[in-house]
């Protein structure tokens, strides 16, 4: 399915194809808790590492999506119905995405 890899420490958003769910959204991320918030309104979520803002970030790249609280790290980007299942192909299309990120 098509989704998008944000990635704060390279500046980078690209597209991915996430063949295994929930497992590939953990390895992309690098870590095995994940949390994940609504973004836009064609049914795209935001999926994060759970416990980044708890962490030290120190030296860690940050994003800001939208008007959500800045992410550190890597997240990814993929459709979901509203509870966040089933997975399913981003609507937002990259270029439209890589202008909503303000880089920090």
């Amino acid at each position: 399915m098509n989704a998008y890899l944000i990635d704060a420490n390279q500046k980078t958003v690209t597209a991915v194809d996430l063949v295994d769910g929930l497992a590939g959204i953990r390895r992309l991320i690098g870590c095995h808790s994940v949390d994940s918030e609504e973004v836009g309104t064609r049914g795209d979520r935001l999926f994060f590492d759970e416990n980044c803002f708890l962490r030290d970030q120190t030296g860690q790249g940050r994003f800001k999506l939208d008007r959500l609280v800045p992410v550190a790290g890597r997240a990814v980007i993929v459709g979901a119905g509203e509870d966040g299942t089933p997975l399913k192909d981003a609507a937002v299309e990259l270029e439209a995405l890589r202008e909503r990120i303000a880089w920090l």
